[in-house]
């Protein structure tokens, strides 16, 4: 097991990075993001796309983290304190006791994680989720039902934002994702990766049910209100999922869901 560091003042430098956790949340953290609770650390030590920096505990859990810790890389340090001091660190009472900085390993461009995967791709595209709940919901949909990637456009939010991984139970922690520059095409990166992108709207031409799975495949999903934009939707495949007359609107990670199960299994079935 990692040496253990205590903590008994909740001014000690070497925890600066654990200091007030929600103020820090809305300044970023220089390029390394925090994880909330057992499941999402879990995720963290065993990703390969993200690797542990440190862990801060409540002594109480130091038992039920025996088995991680011993899994956590040399240089990665791990600190305890108690409950009370941990709570004065963050800035909030921290229940669960469990947090860690993380830091994610380089991130491809857009165009490189697309040239990377298979011939029968199935990717989440999303443009203008500025919720990090619903982010969160969207990279647990992904991890769920199979989504190889995510692409991310440049007016979409944090998807390692504390809240945003929380709320994907470590699933974006795990989903190789990738955020396009504020100047990329991204229908012509997505005709240049061979992708069919098919667009999601209440009034799409194509009921989802109808909808054979192409080979290689990208699901478009706009912010919950203004949607997709009018030039997307005109160049793109538009699907939709059928609801009960007289109502026409679902939760974006609701969407996802829906149809990457439709595309990830129950399409796979008609091939």
């Amino acid at each position: 097991m990692a040496e253990l560091i205590r903590i008994d003042d909740p001014q000690d430098p070497r925890i600066a990075g654990y200091m007030q956790v929600r103020e820090r949340d809305l300044v970023g953290r220089e390029g390394h993001f925090m994880a909330e609770g057992q499941v999402v650390v879990r995720m963290l030590v065993h990703s390969r796309l993200c690797r542990p920096v440190s862990l801060l505990l409540a002594e109480k859990r130091l038992a039920a983290m025996a088995e991680l810790i011993d899994l956590l890389p040399l240089a990665a340090e791990v600190f305890v304190a108690s409950q009370a001091v941990m709570d004065q660190i963050v800035g909030f009472p921290i229940h669960r006791g469990i947090l860690a900085l993380g830091r994610r390993a380089e991130s491809p461009s857009a165009a490189e994680l697309l040239a990377g995967l298979g011939d029968e791709a199935l990717v989440l595209v999303l443009c203008g989720i500025g919720n990090h709940d619903n982010m969160g919901g969207l990279f647990r949909n992904a991890a769920a039902f199979g989504a190889d990637a995510v692409i991310l456009d440049a007016d979409c939010c944090d998807a390692l934002y504390r809240k945003a991984i929380r709320v994907s139970v470590g699933a974006s922690l795990i989903t190789p994702f990738a955020q396009l520059e504020r100047d990329e095409d991204l229908l012509g990166l997505l005709r240049g990766a061979r992708f069919e992108a098919l667009s999601l709207s209440p009034s799409g031409a194509v009921r989802l049910s109808a909808l054979k799975r192409p080979p290689r495949v990208a699901v478009l999903l706009g912010s919950e209100g203004p949607g997709l934009s009018p030039d997307v939707l005109a160049q793109t495949r538009t699907v939709a999922i059928p609801m009960a007359t007289g109502f026409d609107s679902l939760n974006v990670a609701t969407t996802a869901g829906i149809v990457l199960h439709h595309l990830g299994f129950a399409a796979e079935r008609e091939r």
